[in-house]
Parts: C-alpha cells; sequence; structure tokens
C-alpha cells in the first residue's frame, strides 16, 4: 500500500517546488535561521536547575563578599552569563535586565522567522501539489485510447495533491508549531528565574536608608 504511494518524479515536483519558492519568498538568511533554530529544539534544551544553582553560589558570594568584589561565576549558559557580566560590570540589577531583555528580544526574534519560515512553506507546498496535478492532466493522452498512460497521469494527478496536503499538514505546520511551542516553553523558564533573580538581588545589595532628620539629631 505505502508502495503504491510513492512516485519519485511526483514528489520531487512538489517538494523541490515548495524549497525553490520558499527559498526565493524568504530568503536563504531565513531558511538558514530557520533550520539552526529547529535543530536546537532537537538537540539543546535550556536547563533551569542547572542556571538557578549558579546564581545561588553567586548569590553567596554577594552576600559574603559584597558585589564590588565579585568574581562572575559562569552557568554555561551564554544568555544568563551575558547577564551575570553585565551584573557585576555595571554594579546594579538594571544592566542584568538590560542584558536578559536583548538576548530575550533577540532569541524570540530568531523563533518568529524560524516559524514563519515553516509556515510559508506549509502554505505553498499545496500549491505545488495543485502545480503537480495539472502537470499530470497535460499528459493526458488526446485520443483516449492508451489506458495506461491515462491511468499514470490521473495517478500522478492523485498523488501531487496527496503530498502537497502531507507536507503541509504532516510536517511543515507542525515544525513551525513546534518552533513556537519551544520558544514559549524556553522563555517562560527563563523569566522564572529572572524574576526570582531580581527578588533575590534587590534584598541582597539594596542600599541601606539614609537617616531622617530627626535621627540625625538622635545620633548628634
Amino acid at each position: 500500500m505505502m508502495l503504491s504511494l510513492y512516485d519519485g518524479p511526483t514528489a520531487a515536483i512538489v517538494l523541490g517546488g515548495t524549497l525553490l519558492a520558499t527559498l526565493m519568498r524568504c530568503g536563504p538568511g531565513d531558511c538558514w535561521t530557520a533550520l539552526l533554530v529547529l535543530a536546537r529544539c532537537g538537540h539543546r534544551r535550556f536547563d533551569a536547575e542547572q542556571v538557578r544553582a549558579g546564581f545561588a553560589g553567586q548569590l553567596q558570594d554577594i552576600r559574603r563578599d559584597g558585589l564590588l568584589r565579585l568574581h562572575p561565576r559562569h552557568s554555561g549558559d551564554r544568555e544568563f552569563d551575558e547577564a551575570a557580566d553585565a551584573l557585576i560590570g555595571q554594579r546594579s540589577v538594571a544592566g542584568l535586565l538590560a542584558a536578559h531583555q536583548a538576548n530575550r528580544d533577540h532569541r524570540l526574534a530568531l523563533a518568529d522567522i524560524a516559524a514563519n519560515t515553516f509556515t510559508q512553506a506549509a502554505e505553498l507546498a499545496p500549491v505545488f501539489g495543485l502545480a503537480g496535478t495539472l502537470i499530470s492532466l497535460s499528459h493526458l493522452p488526446s485520443d483516449g485510447i492508451d489506458r495506461n498512460a491515462y491511468m499514470a497521469a490521473i495517478a500522478m494527478a492523485v498523488h501531487a495533491t496527496l503530498y502537497g496536503l502531507l507536507a503541509a499538514h504532516l510536517v511543515l505546520m507542525p515544525l513551525a508549531r513546534l518552533i513556537e511551542r519551544f520558544a514559549d516553553r524556553e522563555d517562560s523558564a527563563r523569566q522564572q528565574i529572572v524574576d526570582w533573580l531580581t527578588g533575590e538581588l534587590t534584598l541582597v545589595i539594596a542600599p541601606r536608608a539614609e537617616p531622617g532628620p530627626r535621627q540625625r539629631r538622635e545620633v548628634a
């Protein structure tokens, strides 16, 4: 049954046309970004526990030595390592938040590009399925006598439509949604750590309140 659905030339028309049209519509840069983001979804997971543990040690150093004498402890996560460097370099939570926001904007922008690229491909696949159908129908025998040629043309038409629909709804659109879900989960996990870290740092490095006029008179 599965072997009867295989049609190499028709698959080449539908899939090759979809790939070429996506490349022309989105550009080589966006297509390459989409592949990189997709590969990251499959091989690289954000380790929230490792990052939290690394910052827990950093907070202990701040409590003991203060922020001015703090040495960075890198967790291995590029975004949070840059945020930690900004915290130490600028000696403020604002620096950490600015570095986090810049990385967050860049990460989500890449995810949007990747998801949009696969969505565009999903929209184009049925179009080239229709194109394959039209090409196959153009090969129908004009005299209607050659039964084998007639059946081959009809089979190609059916396969072209089927390949376009399967590529769009079982491969390309699910990949676009996969990238979106992965980006949302990672962003949520990162934001939870940032919120926790901001609260802890505010308590640790909050400036002491200046004495009021009455307190200064009493001291005097």
